[in-house]
């Protein structure tokens, strides 16, 4: 007879160590590259009359107002 549930200490055991260093250096490597969206909203919020719009309508619309293309000034 075989239980079906595993101890409590033994949980884990199945993943190998090499596989949980691999998977927390990805997860690394992900918090420090951002996102395109995570950059314009930054951007957004440093510029005032930006984040002022973006609480009314949402980030991206301000952001393509106040820095989209086709904006010469």
């Amino acid at each position: 007879f075989l239980d079906p549930f595993t101890n409590r200490r033994r949980a884990n055991d199945f993943i190998q160590a090499d596989m949980r260093l691999g998977a927390i250096s990805q997860e690394r490597i992900r918090e420090r590259v951002k996102s395109p969206q995570e950059r314009q909203r930054e951007a957004c919020e440093d510029y005032y009359p930006c984040e002022l719009y973006a609480l009314r309508h949402g980030y991206a619309a301000a952001y393509r107002l106040y820095f989209g293309r086709g904006r010469t000034k």
